[in-house]
């Protein structure tokens, strides 16, 4: 790992993380809950729904309803949202945004226990149900994962929802994976079902072109729980869609993925969570290694506290929080339900990145360690001071939200690339930095997590930093020029 660290010894070491619990900003608890249909997912999606630079919260609600909650937040001061106007829906197990029309308008991706929707953003917050409209099949599905990518010719993005247990097969649920499904778009509205098989009971999805060949692959995460034995992680070619027969079968308690370049090479190294260890995975170009268990990402036991089980990983989060230069990781953390074998009281992971590549526990330094059941979860600038604050769903206890109020921040600058229709959002596209010794690359992409996901601008920490340059690799390979970006800003690339 001695290229990981050199890479990133150019800032110095921040202040500690520090948040603030601003929960009270909310209308309301949203809390999701249910059945052992939501056992799984419960996520929240991220997008600023009305054009006002202030990302909105859509949150899952499981047996209850889904909630849309307006940021209202001042700029640098406490989180503060109101109530959104939608319609009640039930069954929700999480959302992802995205610009499906290409109209400029984010839309919404609805993952639920029952028929999938898709929702078409109408501005200023509103939306309208377009399942139909645009031709989704649907069916009784239990969803809880989703990612696209937008293919050559084509007005709409194509679509992933995996599936979990097949509800309908009597000897279930243990070896009774449902298939997953792929849209593919014929104009501006889907055809038939594209079956992803076998399956694996998938929680969580992501398309990305993890070795820059311009070739976008699916790679599936799997609950191991639930296929017992015979299953894998998955990785399948798109196009067309066949599973890649020589990725090494790796078994895991599949949750959730991150990914992002952490070693300043442009490619992205990919982080799993599972019951037990944590699986970081180092991109070497034509395959991915295991990180070392001295990297500090494993988090395979609760850090506090007297339960030795081992922990339950779901969301994965990557962000600079301290804007200094390194890359962290937040892991949500929490037992399915009341999992003898696992930890019952298992606080949520900070794990902050030194100057050395390793990465160090903060979670309860920094006030996040709640010991609820955690399930999805989003690093987002919510009040645009330039600082990451934390939102976390959780299993039958109140969504948190945790506003960053670490001190002594570095400089850092955020990157929102569009370009025209189809794919507005350029999913797809390379963000690349670099400052002074500094360089790093980010791909915008839907899916990862734990059913839920940020549509806006990629964020970069810069530490001390006085100078950065910019440029974008669009989807289709053509690179944009570079450019010097302000600091401590928002920057609109447009191609």
């Amino acid at each position: 790992m001695k290229r990981l660290a050199l890479c990133l010894i150019a800032f110095p070491a921040c202040a500690e993380p520090l948040f603030v619990d601003d929960a009270a900003g909310l209308p309301h608890p949203q809390i999701y809950a249910g059945g052992w249909e939501h056992f799984v997912g419960g996520g929240v999606a991220v997008l600023d729904c009305n054009a006002d630079g202030r990302p909105d919260l859509f949150a899952a609600g499981g047996a209850n309803p889904a909630a849309l909650f307006i940021n209202r937040s001042e700029r640098g001061g406490a989180l503060r949202f109101d109530q959104g106007d939608i319609e009640p829906v039930l069954a929700v197990t999480g959302a992802y945004p995205l610009d499906i029309d290409g109209d400029g308008t984010l839309d919404l991706a609805v993952l639920r226990a029952g028929p999938n929707q898709l929702w078409r953003g109408l501005g200023n917050c509103r939306f309208e149900e377009a399942t139909e409209d645009w031709g989704l099949p649907t069916r009784y599905d239990w969803t809880t994962s989703f990612t696209v990518t937008w293919e050559k010719g084509h007005d709409f993005p194509t679509l992933f929802f995996g599936n979990y247990v097949d509800r309908a097969n009597a000897d279930g649920p243990f070896e009774a994976c449902d298939k997953s499904a792929l849209f593919r778009p014929d104009g501006k509205k889907y055809g038939a079902i594209e079956p992803i098989s076998p399956g694996y009971c998938a929680l969580s999805a992501l398309i990305s072109d993890w070795q820059r060949s311009g070739t976008p692959e699916l790679r599936i995460s799997n609950d191991r729980h639930y296929y017992v034995r015979g299953g894998y992680e998955q990785m399948f070619r798109l196009n067309p869609l066949a599973e890649r027969e020589d990725w090494p079968h790796v078994s895991l308690w599949g949750m959730g993925i991150a990914s992002r370049d952490l070693t300043g090479d442009g490619l992205p190294e990919v982080m799993m969570t599972s019951m037990g260890d944590q699986l970081l995975q180092i991109n070497r170009g034509d395959h991915y290694e295991n990180a070392p268990y001295s990297l500090g990402t494993y988090a395979q036991r609760p850090f506090s506290g007297d339960d030795g089980r081992p922990s339950t990983g779901w969301a994965p989060v990557f962000g600079d929080v301290d804007n200094d230069g390194r890359v962290d990781l937040f892991i949500a953390k929490g037992n399915v339900d009341q999992m003898p074998s696992n930890a019952s009281h298992d606080p949520n992971n900070l794990l902050m990145q030194g100057e050395d590549g390793t990465f160090h526990e903060a979670a309860a330094q920094a006030g996040v360690a709640s010991t609820a059941r955690a399930r999805g979860a989003a690093l987002v600038d919510l009040n645009a001071d330039g600082r990451l604050d934390l939102v976390v769903m959780n299993r039958r206890v109140a969504m948190e939200i945790w506003r960053n109020a670490t001190e002594k921040t570095g400089h850092w600058a955020e990157i929102e690339p569009f370009q025209k229709a189809p794919n507005t959002r350029a999913i797809g596209a390379w963000v690349e930095l670099r400052a002074g010794a500094h360089s790093e690359a980010q791909e915008v992409t839907v899916g990862g997590g734990h059913a839920g996901g940020t549509a806006g601008p990629v964020h970069f920490g810069l530490g001390t930093a006085t100078e950065a340059e910019v440029r974008v690799i669009w989807p289709d390979g053509i690179a944009g020029p570079w450019q010097t970006v302000p600091l401590d800003a928002v920057t609109r690339i447009a191609r």
